[in-house]
């Protein structure tokens, strides 16, 4: 066992969803033509002026008050100024001193326990622009440049990479449910910066701090803070304690490794300062019990209800609530009354299997909830067999007609007094297998009942038929 203990505190950074960027009008979404969506703010032409986007501060409150954040009296933004290539003005719009939210906490599950993580402020700005790098130059597109970015800064208060990952995987998927992100890493939306240091087991003080910047996926994450810890646990085995230095790094995918880049002994002096172009706005108590009202059931509490109200298995809950658009259709079938725990066989079975087979989204799939409801509700009944339904779930969808098209033509025959002159006249052509089963050949029941589903081309009710052959063989001599 090891004698030290990681520490890991995490910094993410998401794109919010929003007609415009935060601070100009221009379009806030995703174009493969660079320098396509700007304005002159974007670009820092003189004389700009920049004006708040109200429903990416909507956003950022409803974040804040999901993390169970204190959201302060007043909005205000400061001026973040430094230097770089990709930030035309020269300096970030941000908010150092006063965020949109600060002192909060959230719970997450782990397979074995529940972990509170602390967050120490989330908070809103502008993104910078991007660069393209080639052999001879580099190009700055500014389609990025001011697209509003939450960013969530953690106490360090994960102690190894599972947590770690598990809390970046609930928020992105928090975001979504919220509907205030796509939260989208292969775009580049979602992006962390890790800080890991190591401390002996029973030492009161922090180990020096490595920071690893713009990690840009969730399993290169966890790669970075297992390699990071694995490098300076071996240096303090060393006796190396001098290169266990502050520093940032970077996590290189070929090697699977983290790379020094620089040191960072001080922290950097961004002078910052309230940015004298935005009014500073009162938050008003209306405006934010607005937003509380307009909070959804997150995963966390969806889940609970799957278990507790509707006797889902952990595993279906799990994997209904690890996607939206998964949970969302769900959510419509029990709207619709629908039977839960069939609903969500046929979603993790056939629906989930047939989205992944033709690289489908569920909001393209015909079999929408309305229309499976017309399945689920015959078979519930003891109208059409499972494999009836499952027939026509297919047939529904190779030929986008609605379920009820081929139900007239599959209803089971569940007329007691015409399943039992058909059971009948199988027994009487069957006396020597009778004698079987009562000299306690039990197996040779199924062969009966496959007899009856031969005759009726499946259609018989299954149920029904194993009561009536029950009896009749139970009073057979």
């Amino acid at each position: 066992m090891s004698k030290y203990k990681a520490v890991i505190g995490l910094e993410m950074h998401c794109e919010l969803k929003s007609n415009a960027k935060v601070f100009s009008p221009a379009k806030n979404g995703y174009s493969e033509i660079p320098n396509s969506n700007i304005s002159e703010i974007d670009m820092a032409f003189p004389g700009i002026l920049p004006t708040i986007n109200k429903e990416s501060v909507r956003s950022a409150i409803m974040a804040s008050l999901v993390l169970n954040c204190q959201v302060p009296e007043y909005l205000y933004f400061d001026r973040k100024n430094y230097y770089y290539p990709d930030l035309p003005k020269g300096y970030q719009i941000t908010q150092m001193h006063d965020p949109i939210g600060t002192n909060g906490k959230i719970l997450i599950d782990m397979d074995n326990y529940t972990k509170e993580v602390l967050i120490h402020d989330i908070h809103l700005e502008e993104d910078s622009a991007s660069l393209d790098h080639y052999i001879d130059a580099s190009l700055i597109d500014y389609n990025r440049a001011g697209v509003p970015l939450l960013e969530l800064v953690t106490e360090p208060c994960f102690n190894n990479a599972s947590e770690a990952v598990t809390f970046l995987e609930y928020m992105r998927l928090v975001y979504k449910y919220l509907g205030i992100s796509d939260a989208d890493t292969k775009m580049g939306q979602v992006r962390c910066d890790v800080n890991v240091s190591i401390m002996e087991e029973n030492a009161k003080e922090l180990g020096t701090k490595v920071e690893i910047k713009n990690v840009n996926s969730f399993q290169n994450v966890k790669d970075a803070i297992n390699y990071e810890i694995k490098r300076q646990t071996e240096l303090k085995d060393l006796g190396r304690y001098e290169e266990v230095e502050q520093e940032t790094r970077r996590f290189d995918e070929e090697s699977g490794t983290t790379i020094r880049m620089r040191s960072k002994v001080d922290a950097i002096d961004y002078k910052y300062f309230v940015e004298p172009n935005i009014p500073k706005y009162k938050i008003s108590e209306e405006w934010i019990n607005e937003i509380k009202q307009n909070i959804p059931i997150l995963p966390r509490d969806r889940k609970q209800k799957y278990l507790d109200t509707y006797n889902l298995s952990e595993y279906d809950a799990n994997i209904i609530v690890k996607n939206k658009e998964y949970a969302d259709y769900f959510e419509e079938c029990l709207n619709l009354g629908m039977d839960a725990k069939i609903s969500a066989n046929y979603l993790i079975v056939n629906i989930i299997a047939y989205l992944n087979k033709y690289n489908m989204e569920l909001k393209d799939f015909y079999l929408q909830p309305k229309y499976l409801k017309q399945i689920i509700d015959e078979l519930s009944k003891g109208n059409i067999s499972s494999k009836q339904a499952k027939e026509i779930f297919t047939k529904s969808l190779e030929e986008h007609k609605e379920p009820k098209e081929f139900l007239k033509d599959n209803n089971q025959i569940s007329d007691i007094d015409e399943l039992t002159n058909i059971i009948d006249t199988i027994l009487s052509n069957n006396v020597e297998q009778i004698t079987l089963y009562k000299n306690g050949r039990t197996n040779i029941f199924d062969y009966f009942v496959g007899q009856v589903m031969k005759e009726t081309r499946g259609k018989a009710n299954p149920t029904l038929v194993k009561e009536i052959l029950t009896d009749k063989l139970n009073k057979a001599e």
